[in-house]
């Protein structure tokens, strides 16, 4: 029996060493997105912020490029190259007849245009050469060229 004891103290003390030495912690389960654990949620929530802005204004970019392309080819079209070359034509055409009308000895004293919506008025006074200039928004701009001085005559400057 002695050695029965002895083998059951033996035991217990085994036991007893190890149980003091054995810890144990409790399972904590954590989320690792912070939006489910709240930790650093903040952050990621304006990182997502910054990826979704990004990639709104990367469509946004795609877009206007796109539509500005589709302007450039409209604009580069062979029609819209010959209406530009004409009306080019027209406007150098219209500004050398008001230009001759009124620097000609026998020119006229003036008169008015309406060109897309602005107003053009311009006279000649035998003195000097008035321009005005009313666009669509009502300003006015005034150009008066002296005559007979920078080269400009509408008659015998006694040259």
């Amino acid at each position: 029996m002695n050695k029965k004891f002895n083998t059951l103290i033996t035991i217990g003390l085994l036991f007893n060493i190890v149980s003091f030495n054995v810890k144990a912690s409790p399972i904590i389960h954590e989320f690792k997105n912070p939006s489910f654990s709240g930790i650093g949620a903040s952050a990621h929530y304006l990182t997502v912020d910054e990826q979704e802005t990004k990639r709104r204004d990367e469509l946004a970019e795609e877009v206007q490029s796109a539509l500005e392309e589709i302007q450039r080819d409209i604009d580069n079209s062979t029609l819209n190259k010959f209406l530009s070359n004409l009306q080019s034509r027209i406007f150098s055409n219209l500004s050398r007849d008001i230009s001759d009308m009124l620097f000609s000895e026998d020119g006229g004293t003036g008169g008015t245009i309406d060109l897309d919506g602005n107003q053009i008025t311009f006279s000649n006074d035998g003195e000097y050469i008035t321009l005005t200039v009313i666009d669509e928004n009502g300003s006015i701009t005034e150009i008066k060229i002296p005559i007979g001085i920078f080269g400009v005559c509408t008659a015998d400057c006694g040259v």
